[in-house]
């Protein structure tokens, strides 16, 4: 409903020069928590009707001198919040995968930015074009949510501004400390020279396989959907930084506060892998999923939505904070954690 000009709008997205998602408007705080329960109950929702739902992402936004690295992305809530939550996607995603965060959270009054990052081929070149984009939207401290290379991507930022800080917590999903564990560094310097085609059946090698729930099942679709969206150089590009030789240095982010979300069954991780993260952050939150595979904040939103709301918690009331004071109500976040417990003891018996 509502497509002008060739552009899905929206009822949640405010109008101006820069499309917004979960805008308050003169919305009370029932509407909030409807639109919040609807998004973190809906299934995933097909590409045709994402474009719906959701806006396309703001005019391109660049940051360095080679103006063909264009950021694309989505910046949802209140533009009050000076410490947002960003989100950075995996190899095979863009900013769009985390939509049932974005529609969730911005009904609570939270302010989430859903990233798709230009082409780059080292992590410090990454890194650079990172902290000029937070410079370019004027942001000083973020939260960061990374999945899989976005989230050792987001470890390696914080690294890189150690010395003066830009990340304030890391919620770390799937993710990874070392790129020696896919095998493949050796390879990692020729993937520029891959066909597209080859490139993509190689992310797909890691994709699960076999009986699936019907979410599982969506959540795949949709991701090799985005899979399609990407071309050569970005695949390219992404494979490499994923399996480029490097390692996190856990000495100089060893104060941030981290939540390690992963899940149980069958995922691109090795148990190995997710026993050297949680030796990595010993004081790390855990949050863990039964299920959910590779991509659980799309098959999995609800839950995801609660752990990444109790790892904010932590900076309501300070200048930190990635929501709304108005919208801080422990009640809200109380009712989703009794609903969670609910389903966890349904699943058990």
């Amino acid at each position: 409903p509502g497509h002008v000009g060739g552009t899905a709008q929206h009822p949640e997205v405010a109008t101006g020069g820069c499309p917004r998602l979960g805008a308050r408007g003169g919305r009370g705080r029932a509407a909030a928590a409807a639109a919040a329960a609807a998004a973190a109950a809906a299934p995933v929702l097909p590409v045709l009707l994402l474009l719906v739902l959701v806006p396309r992402p703001c005019q391109p936004i660049i940051v360095d001198d080679d103006d063909s690295k264009v950021w694309s992305l989505y910046d949802a809530g209140p533009r009050s919040i000076r410490c947002p939550l960003i989100f950075l996607p995996p190899v095979s995603g863009t900013a769009d995968v985390f939509f049932q965060q974005i529609l969730a959270l911005t009904g609570w009054g939270y302010r989430v930015i859903a990233l798709q990052y230009p082409v780059y081929w080292d992590h410090l070149e990454f890194c650079d074009g990172f902290r000029k984009l937070l410079d370019h939207l004027q942001l000083d401290k973020v939260h960061l949510f990374g999945a899989s290379l976005g989230g050792f991507l987001a470890q390696k930022f914080a690294e890189y501004t150690h010395k003066s800080p830009r990340v304030q917590s890391l919620i770390l999903c799937n993710a990874f400390s070392d790129t020696s564990i896919f095998n493949q560094t050796w390879t990692a310097n020729s993937f520029w020279l891959m066909p597209a085609f080859m490139l993509k059946k190689i992310v797909l090698g890691n994709f699960a396989s076999g009986p699936l729930d019907p979410e599982m099942a969506d959540g795949i679709d949709f991701m090799v959907d985005r899979l399609e969206s990407l071309g050569q150089s970005e695949l390219a590009s992404r494979l490499t930084l994923n399996c480029q030789n490097s390692y996190v240095e856990p000495h100089k982010i060893r104060d941030i506060p981290v939540t390690i979300m992963d899940v149980f069954d069958q995922s691109a991780l090795s148990t190995e892998a997710k026993e050297e993260m949680y030796k990595l952050y010993p004081n790390a939150r855990r949050a863990h999923l039964k299920t959910g595979g590779n991509f659980p904040y799309l098959c999995r939103s609800a839950e995801v939505n609660l752990y990444i709301q109790i790892h904010l918690l932590q900076f309501h009331g300070t200048r930190y904070a990635a929501i709304d004071p108005s919208m801080v109500s422990a009640e809200e976040l109380e009712v989703q954690k009794i609903s969670l417990h609910s389903s966890n003891e349904h699943e058990e018996q």
